[in-house]
């Protein structure tokens, strides 16, 4: 356990000048940071919006996962979702419903977003805003308020900071400080029990702004103190060096794929390689650094047939797998005839995650040892990834 809570204080002083925390406790509203890189995947900060919103002491969740705020109404298919957000790196904003300490469940607008190390393109954290969701009128999707009645009719502003569960309001710092404090007491008390949870409350366009702009927030505090120790951060992947993009885990688990294939991400901007193993690099005469980052298409040249390129572009679009003979050309401008084969690689939920591209080069003079025929060959590099992939998913959903 000391050894755990050593590597979560290290994750941020490591990382950050030891001001951070108390910057970050000046934001009012509600967040947390989360550490992928240690066991569990915990929590290894907790703003004192989130300490108000959900009635944890901060002691309570640094250290744990964020599932511990999950209970019977919360929808699975919504947890996959962040789960397969956090195995493909990528930002999520989803309607969500929670459980406070009390074990009251509320409606929330959940945003996440990696953040990543400037120098290598790593996710070093993830962070996760919540907006608690609350209207007066409980139509489709809405919690009711059944005891609203009973608020002060005469407190202007009151009813709106109660129904948006404290969100914060520009008003002057008295009346702002008496709602907070009411509505804090009202959201706590017993009769908090009574509000009904229905299936997914959507959230409004406030919520979402509200939500982005604190990640905007959360994000400029810790790019300022990250440029203090000169380990930068931001929230944009800044760099595609090395492999990044693909963590230690599935390199070893690509590493054993002997075959030349590549993977790129067709949610990032055209569709860049993201993976590349070393019988790519021996085939092309690329360097990895050379080709992460870029669309498979810098293989093509000048006798490259335009038709072969448009064929691979629509099998893409349309999500559906693909086999061609195209000319290709090395690092050294010598030409290959390429036996392609391309497949989508598909996550837990059924979405894409990824495109997978098997090379055979001159397949006529290069039988592999054990006498494949080359569309086997394809086809083991294929189902060996897909293997690679789902396993990787599963680890995800236990963190």
């Amino acid at each position: 356990m000391e050894s755990q809570l050593g590597l979560i204080e290290q994750s941020f002083h490591v990382r950050y000048t030891v001001w951070v925390r108390e910057a970050l406790d000046e934001l009012s509203d509600s967040f947390i940071i989360t550490d992928p890189c240690i066991s569990g995947h915990p929590i290894v900060f907790a703003s004192s919006g989130f300490v108000k919103v959900f009635g944890y002491s901060k002691d309570e969740v640094v250290g744990k996962n964020g599932r511990m705020f999950q209970g019977p109404k919360t929808d699975r298919r919504s947890v996959m979702r962040i789960r397969e957000a956090i195995r493909e790196e990528k930002a999520i904003q989803i309607s969500l419903c929670n459980y406070r300490k009390d074990g009251t469940p509320f409606w929330m607008l959940f945003h996440m977003s990696p953040v990543f190390s400037k120098d290598d393109g790593k996710v070093i954290h993830f962070l996760a805003v919540q907006v608690p969701i609350f209207r007066k009128h409980g139509g489709f999707g809405c919690r009711v308020v059944r005891n609203a009645s009973k608020l002060p009719e005469d407190r202007t502003g009151v009813h709106d900071i109660v129904l948006r569960c404290c969100r914060r309001e520009v008003s002057p710092p008295s009346s702002t400080d008496f709602g907070r404090g009411l509505a804090s007491e009202y959201l706590m008390n017993s009769e908090e029990k009574e509000l009904e949870v229905d299936p997914p409350c959507e959230a409004t366009e406030q919520d979402k702004a509200k939500a982005a702009a604190t990640i905007t927030n959360v994000l400029s505090v810790l790019t300022h103190y990250s440029e203090v120790t000169g380990r930068l951060v931001c929230g944009k992947r800044c760099c595609l060096s090395g492999m990044g993009l693909i963590g230690a885990s599935a390199n070893i688990s690509f590493g054993r794929i002997k075959q030349s294939f590549v993977l790129t991400d067709p949610h990032l901007v055209d569709t860049p390689i993201v993976y590349a193993n070393d019988a790519f690099l021996r085939m092309t005469g690329y360097a990895r650094h050379e080709i992460l980052g870029r669309n498979c298409r810098f293989l093509s040249g000048p006798d490259t047939d335009p038709a072969t390129q448009f064929q691979i572009t629509e099998s893409i679009r349309a999500e559906k797998s693909c086999t061609v003979y195209i000319l290709n050309y090395r690092k050294d401008k010598t030409a290959f005839w390429n036996f392609l084969h391309i497949s989508p690689v598909r996550n837990a939920t059924g979405k894409v995650a990824y495109f997978v591209g098997v090379q055979l080069c001159d397949i006529r003079y290069n039988q592999d040892h054990q006498g494949l025929q080359p569309e086997m060959q394809h086809l083991s590099v294929v189902g060996a990834v897909k293997v690679a992939i789902r396993s990787l998913s599963m680890v995800a959903s236990t963190s």
